[in-house]
């Protein structure tokens, strides 16, 4: 059996990060939570409540959370609770990872009920995050990592493979990915994470934390040497999304100081792409820019290949920038 991490639980305040100014104030367009027909048929309850024995928690970091919502709809000013709960995948999730996922290769049509039946079999590695006593079940967060050479027989992998050789343009940087995603497949992993955007950014560094342990456990304590090697991982490929100037290529042409080359949609990317042996992005179509403050940007796919003795600088680096005052 993998080993529990201990329970904890904090009083935080949700606010948005990022690592530049710009993109700060840029976050708080999507920082309050979302409507509640619209998070993925869950609610967040005015008051927690706690668990007593119900549903088993794999590993928690129970978050009392303080914001104010607004919508369209409604307007309320206060405080939102809500106890968050990591929980092994299980069969039940599978239309809120499924949602998590839509736009995980953009608008391709490709094997995604597959893919989610990959990560939600895969209980030793791999978390969802819910509210916990939650009666709608409602998915906010799912993180995994799959070897690519282990599930290379899988439909929704060789679709995953052909999109990325596909959209992959850059001569140098496709070849290496081609050897990622073919020799080397045995010690690649494919780190999924996907959220809703308003997840509160204090939850990243214990949701990464126990991702990159269970991958350690794993190597020691499941069943079989063949799937413990599976979990000895040399290298992770990310699938993510960014936003890119339109001017990012050409030097001294944004259009003011402020403005930044690239926003990236999940903090921890930064630190990711900073850190990535090498890279590439690609239009997105998935989304139509419509805020305001993104007129000047356009959507794009970002892929990132990172050494898996990056990992422990990641961990540190992701915590001081959620931990920092």
């Amino acid at each position: 059996m993998p080993r529990k991490p201990t329970r904890r639980r904090r009083s935080l305040i949700a606010r948005p990060l990022t690592f530049a100014p710009f993109s700060r104030s840029l976050a708080h367009l999507h920082s309050t939570f979302m409507p509640k027909h619209q998070m993925l048929g869950s609610k967040v309850p005015g008051s927690p409540s706690h668990n007593e024995g119900g549903a088993v928690v794999k590993k928690t970091s129970k978050e009392k959370i303080e914001q104010s919502e607004s919508s369209e709809e409604e307007e309320f000013g206060g405080e939102v609770q809500a106890d968050f709960a990591f929980f092994d995948p299980k069969p039940d999730d599978f239309h809120g990872v499924k949602i998590l996922l839509q736009s995980y290769l953009d608008n391709t049509e490709w094997d995604l009920s597959g893919f989610v039946d990959l990560i939600l079999e895969q209980t030793t590695v791999g978390t969802v995050v819910k509210i916990e006593d939650d009666e709608d079940n409602g998915l906010f967060s799912v993180v995994s990592a799959l070897n690519l050479g282990r599930y290379k027989d899988h439909k929704c992998i060789a679709d995953l493979k052909e999109y990325l050789l596909r959209l992959c343009l850059e001569k140098s940087i496709k070849g290496d990915l081609r050897v990622l995603l073919g020799e080397q497949a045995h010690n690649v992993g494919l780190l999924v994470s996907r959220r809703v955007v308003n997840l509160p950014p204090q939850l990243l560094p214990p949701l990464y934390d126990a991702l990159f342990d269970e991958i350690s456990w794993a190597t020691e304590d499941e069943p079989t040497e063949e799937l413990r090697n599976s979990f000895c991982f040399n290298s992770y490929v990310l699938v993510s999304k960014m936003y890119k100037h339109k001017n990012a290529d050409k030097k001294n042409q944004l259009s003011s100081d402020s403005e930044e080359a690239i926003i990236y949609v999940n903090p921890e990317d930064e630190i990711f792409h900073k850190l990535s042996l090498w890279s590439f992005n690609f239009p997105f179509h998935a989304e139509q820019v419509t805020a305001r403050e993104l007129k000047n940007y356009r959507p794009m796919g970002l892929v990132m290949a990172v050494e898996a003795d990056k990992i422990s600088t990641f961990r540190e680096q992701l915590h001081s920038l959620i931990d920092e005052p």
